[in-house]
C-alpha cells in the first residue's frame, strides 16, 4: 500500500484526516490497523494522536505552514516605502553618490546610509522587484 505523504495535502484535508485518526484511536484501534485504514505514515498517526491525548481534539487543527507576508525582511515597510520614494524622485548623483543610475548597487548604498542596513544583491532585487 503507497503510504500518502500529509506534507503535500491542504490544511483542510490535513485536518480532516487527524480527525479520522482520533475517531480510530478513540475506538481502540492500534497505529499499525490506523496507518493501514488511513494511508497515512505512521508517523503522522502518531503525532495526531500525541496532540489529541496532550491537548484534545482542538489541537487537530494544523498551523499555516510556512513564512508569514513580510516575515524576515531587514527593511520595514516604512523603510522601504521611503528607499522606494527615493528612488523615483531623485537619483543618485544627487545624493552624492557615486552611480549615475539606480542599480542594485546603488540600492545597496542607500539602504546602508540612510539605515544602516546591508542588504544582499538578492535581496536588493527582491525589493525592486515588490
Amino acid at each position: 500500500m503507497d503510504l500518502e505523504d500529509a506534507r503535500h495535502q491542504s490544511l483542510e484535508q490535513l485536518h480532516e484526516r487527524r480527525k479520522q485518526v482520533a475517531g480510530l484511536h478513540v475506538k481502540g484501534h492500534g497505529v499499525m490497523k490506523i496507518v493501514e485504514l488511513t494511508g497515512l505514515s505512521d508517523l503522522a498517526v502518531r503525532r495526531a494522536m500525541d496532540l489529541v491525548e496532550g491537548t484534545g481534539a482542538s489541537a487537530l487543527k494544523p498551523a499555516p505552514r510556512g513564512c508569514q507576508k513580510g516575515q524576515g525582511r531587514s527593511l520595514s515597510a516604512e523603510q522601504e516605502e521611503s528607499v522606494r520614494r527615493t528612488i523615483c524622485d531623485k537619483r543618485p548623483e544627487r545624493l552624492t553618490m557615486e552611480f549615475a543610475l539606480w542599480t542594485r548597487g546603488a540600492v545597496m548604498q542607500l539602504s546602508e546610509q540612510q539605515y544602516g542596513v546591508k542588504l544582499s544583491v538578492r535581496a536588493v532585487g527582491d525589493y525592486l522587484d515588490r
